[in-house]
């Protein structure tokens, strides 16, 4: 008796195109897979890299821009000759001041107001002593309060000098309560039609 090998019956050719078409879309997508997640990483480790760089650079302050077409305008005053706070000797000071403004359109307005603006300039001028004017942040201090006392002649709202000194003791407080805290002033100076306050003359006698 002879015994046939009975061979299981091959696939039919269209279930085999069918597999290998499924096998290949699945590398397919695998590989993709695994470059998007390969590409994933290099781009998260990327952004921590320009993180810790940033971290470490101080951040860059907005600096505003000047209009190269919009020129300053300057109006000289009459000079000044005042007498200072000194108690112990007569000091004087004869200053020649010069305001620069950023909107043109000002100017006769200020001539409008030139008493109140002198006026408030000599009074600034007068609470100082010797010492302090004689000191380069004592000129600056004085230029920015005849900047707020000009503006406070033309009509604007402007913090005292008491007031911008009281916030910045108040902040002074907090940084020293809690080192690391931002200082913060309570009291903000509005955008002033006077740009800077310039001294042609400076004589303390």
């Amino acid at each position: 008796m002879s015994t046939a090998a009975v061979d299981a019956a091959p696939p039919p050719k269209g279930k085999k195109k069918l597999i290998i078409i499924i096998a290949a879309a699945l590398a397919v997508v695998l590989g993709g897979g695994g470059a998007a997640m390969v590409m994933m990483k290099k781009k998260a480790a990327a952004e921590e890299s320009a993180e810790a760089e940033a971290g470490d650079k101080p951040a860059k302050k907005a600096v505003a821009k000047r209009d190269p077409k919009a020129l300053p305008v300057f109006v000289p005053l009459e000079p000044f000759t005042v007498n200072l706070a000194d108690r112990n000797a007569d000091r004087y000071a004869q200053l020649a001041v010069t305001l620069e403004l950023d909107d043109p359109t000002l100017e006769p307005q200020l001539k409008t107001f030139m008493p109140a603006i002198r006026n408030n300039i000599l009074l600034a001028i007068a609470d100082r002593t010797a010492g302090e004017l004689m000191a380069r942040d004592g000129k600056e201090r004085l230029a920015q309060r005849i900047a707020r006392e000009t503006s406070r002649a033309l009509g604007f709202d402007v913090p005292t000098e008491e007031e911008i000194a009281e916030a910045e003791a108040e902040a002074d407080g907090a940084d020293d309560e809690a080192p690391r805290k931002k200082k913060r002033r309570k009291v903000e100076e509005p955008d002033l039609p006077v740009r800077a306050v310039h001294f042609s003359n400076f004589i303390i006698q």
